[in-house]
């Protein structure tokens, strides 16, 4: 079935959201072209007001802050000075603060002033971006406010803006834009009057509302003069009061960039995104991986995410630079789109609850009924669906994706050979290309080759085969091949590495040392498809043996015995403890039987 792909191109859907795009001829689009790198979650809380340096203005200073614009005309003398004070704050001190902002702002500004002149909100009201965030999708406030225009979340639902455990719209720089603009053209209405509506988007408008009743004021600037005749909470606080004089200051620095000795950035030709609508629970991580980019790059032009998956619940719009539309489209729209390094697979063991796993996985309880379907009453055996553990922002400094390096194979593991013939390097070779370009999985934080097999029911023996790796050593992004279970070649596969397998055990049952055919033998999990052949299983070894095999990096199935313990068979095999709950799904409250297979994978 075809994935859901739409363009939100002229006529498919509202335009209301969409990022500015120029015709190509107008505006040529360098390869490279992208957002700036995600930058850190940052405010700067700035005094308030901004104390005097005592560096007198120059000459240019003093020309700039008499200026006047829609917004700054007919100043008391007392808002003068408050305008004064932020301006030699941004001019001075936090002069490296404003050049930072006004380089952010290339990527949006354009976008915001085309939004309000379409609005009938006046050109300079955008600037306020600057005050609320310096144009950082990431800024948060201490209280809460998130994005470029520092909307609190009732505020942002109030205006369409989507909160939840998957996504942040606050953060979505066009859609809170156009939040903004629905805002502050309701906050006019309430007061038509401008510098009130900027002061109500700072306060809100019940707070300004209700210090315009209580002073008998019909201005800002006069609301400011007469803020002592409310009591306690009802005055307007510093941040308030400077919000306006901060607001204007910032104007007059922008109307006068050249003459202050800033560089204007280049508004003519921002950066272009298209964007796409995506279906219900996209991999995110994977749609990135096929554009050629990390997650750095695609978290800068889609800052909103907060999963590497999208909602499974709504569709999501996804901002893709135009070279890599194509890539983008032809993923989404692959009849099998397979679940990558944003979703893994969850074998629900003896004792196992929701609760439990989540806790585990760090997913919340809800989240994982919603994706699972309710899931109901939990059955051994089952398999749940866990979205990509942790905050999309923890990965945002991955390496890079492996198209963007070369596809060089694994280091040999630990008693492997120590050299491969000149025939066995090209085949090896030819078999990676060919892996990567069938690729069906990308290697994600913390896997390890004996996991994903374990996960796709298949084993390291037949991964190293199919994608041409000479050891067990995995590099973050790595696209590898998954072959079908049915497959000839697979079945081939499987049956040389049980015999591969069956040698060791017979070994280990002898107390021998003999080496392993292959670096790394892995055995099938309990619970593996019909379609696998079955798998010889070590019974209780004893501890030379064990330690023998745990020394040569070896993979078995020890057969649980009467009077052990997890911590038992970790200390026969010279292997961690945490380790082996890993390997079998395990956590510490589960309790073994005689007769249990475990998984031993030692020397990894």
């Amino acid at each position: 079935m075809l994935a859901a792909v739409v363009l939100l191109a002229a006529g498919c859907a509202p335009k209301k959201h969409l990022p500015p795009t120029l015709p190509a001829e107008s505006c040529p689009v360098p390869p490279t072209a992208t957002a700036p790198a995600a930058e850190p979650e940052e405010v700067v809380e700035l005094p308030i007001p901004p104390a005097d340096d005592g560096v007198p203005l120059t000459p240019q200073e003093w020309a700039a802050l008499n200026s006047t614009g829609e917004l700054d005309k007919d100043l008391t003398p007392e808002a003068r000075r408050d305008v004064e004070l932020h301006f030699k704050f941004f001019t001075h001190r936090a002069r490296a603060t404003f050049e930072r902002y006004l380089k952010r702002s290339q990527l949006y500004l354009p976008h915001i002033r085309e939004v309000f002149r379409q609005q009938g909100i006046p050109e300079e009201v955008a600037y306020l971006a600057i005050v609320e965030s310096g144009f950082n999708p990431n800024a948060v406030s201490t209280s809460g406010a998130v994005g470029v225009w520092q909307f609190m979340p009732y505020t942002g639902i109030r205006y369409g803006l989507s909160y939840s455990w998957w996504v942040d719209e606050r953060r979505d720089p066009y859609k809170a834009t156009r939040a903004a603009a629905d805002y502050l053209q309701k906050l006019y209405g309430d007061f038509g009057d401008w510098h009130l509506a900027l002061a109500a988007y700072n306060a809100g408008e019940g707070k300004i509302s209700r210090a315009l009743e209580g002073t008998g004021a019909d201005s800002f600037f006069d609301l400011r003069t007469k803020n002592h005749m409310l009591d306690g909470k009802a005055q307007l606080k510093d941040e308030t009061r400077q919000y306006v004089p901060k607001f204007i200051a910032v104007c007059k620095i922008m109307r006068n960039l050249e003459s202050l000795g800033f560089t204007r950035p280049d508004y003519s030709c921002p950066p272009r995104f298209e964007p796409l609508r995506v279906k219900p629970g996209t991999d995110l991580m994977a749609l990135a991986q096929a554009m050629g980019q990390n997650w750095n790059d695609f978290s800068a032009n889609n800052p909103a995410f907060r999963r590497y998956i999208s909602p499974p619940d709504a569709h999501a719009t996804v901002y893709v630079p135009p070279m890599h539309l194509e890539a983008a489209t032809a993923h989404l729209a692959k009849p099998q789109q397979r679940s990558y390094a944003g979703w893994r697979v969850y074998k629900v063991r003896q004792g196992d609850t929701l609760d439990r796993i989540g806790k585990r996985c760090g997913v919340p309880v809800s989240v994982l009924k919603r994706v699972n379907k309710g899931s109901g009453k939990l059955k051994v055996g089952q398999e749940l669906m866990i979205p990509g553990g942790g905050d999309a922002s923890d990965f945002t400094a991955q390496a890079d994706p492996p198209s963007s390096r070369a596809s060089a194979p694994a280091k040999a593991a630990k008693g492997g050979p120590d050299a491969e013939s000149r025939a066995d390097k090209g085949s090896a070779t030819r078999t990676r290309d060919i892996a990567e370009r069938r690729a069906t999985y990308i290697v994600k934080q913390g896997d390890t080759l004996y996991g994903i097999a374990r996960a796709q029911g298949s084993s390291v023996e037949t991964l190293q085969k199919a994608n041409g790796l000479n050891g067990t050593s995995l590099q973050l992004g790595q696209k590898l091949y998954i072959p079908d279970a049915g497959a000839e070649a697979t079945a081939v596969a499987r049956q040389e590495a049980e015999a591969a397998n069956k040698a060791i055990v017979a070994s280990a049952a002898r107390g021998g040392t003999e080496r392993a055919a292959a670096p790394v033998v892995a055995v099938a999990s309990k619970g593996a498809s019909a379609k696998t052949a079955p798998v010889t299983s070590a019974p209780g070894t004893s501890g030379s043996s064990a330690a023998s095999s745990a020394s040569q990096g070896r993979a078995i199935l020890y057969k649980v015995q009467e009077g052990d313990t997890m911590w038992a068979i970790a200390r026969k095999f010279n292997v961690p403890p945490k380790e082996l709950l890993r390997w079998n799904n395990l956590d510490r409250e589960s309790q073994l039987k005689p007769g249990d297979q475990i998984t031993v994978h030692a020397g990894q």
